[in-house]
């Protein structure tokens, strides 16, 4: 028979687990859930939304705390994106031909961006039904081991 503090170690465990998975087919959805993502202005840029070479989807880390789950990411634009606002970017020194074919050089610089939110780990009302069922579903189990013991 569980404790009620295994109970809730239970509960933070399966929210995890149900969460991070969760957050990551957010990604496949191109949505949080339901909300699809803003369209990028350059329908030809490599890869699809928020995964180029995936390193921001594998970077999501779920840690368990003693009063839930907590999200994080290693990569530095993970919050830019999932929340959106202003920031800026490095271009690198490159090549370009101008309309009358000469090649020059353009050096790196800066260069501002406004980024739209495009939210893949967060809470919200599908957060919230996936928390309810993982609580609904321990109590039950709890519950049905609370009955066997009471029956011996």
């Amino acid at each position: 028979m569980r404790t009620p503090e295994q109970l809730k170690k239970d509960i933070i465990s399966d929210m995890r687990v149900d969460l991070a998975e969760e957050f990551d087919k957010n990604f496949n959805r191109k949505a949080f859930f339901t909300e699809k993502w803003k369209k990028r202005r350059n329908p030809n840029a490599l890869g699809s939304l928020l995964v180029v070479t995936g390193s921001l989807r594998k970077s999501i880390q779920a840690k368990e705390t003693p009063d839930g789950v907590k999200f994080t990411s290693n990569q530095p634009y993970a919050t830019l994106h999932n929340e959106g606002g202003k920031g800026s970017v490095t271009v690198r020194q490159h090549t370009r031909k101008s309309k009358k074919g000469k090649t020059y050089t353009v050096k790196q610089h800066t260069r501002a961006v406004k980024v739209p939110q495009r939210q893949f780990v967060g809470d919200g009302k599908e957060t919230q039904r996936i928390i309810q069922n993982v609580i609904d579903d321990n109590l039950e189990q709890y519950n049905q081991e609370l009955i066997k013991t009471l029956k011996k």
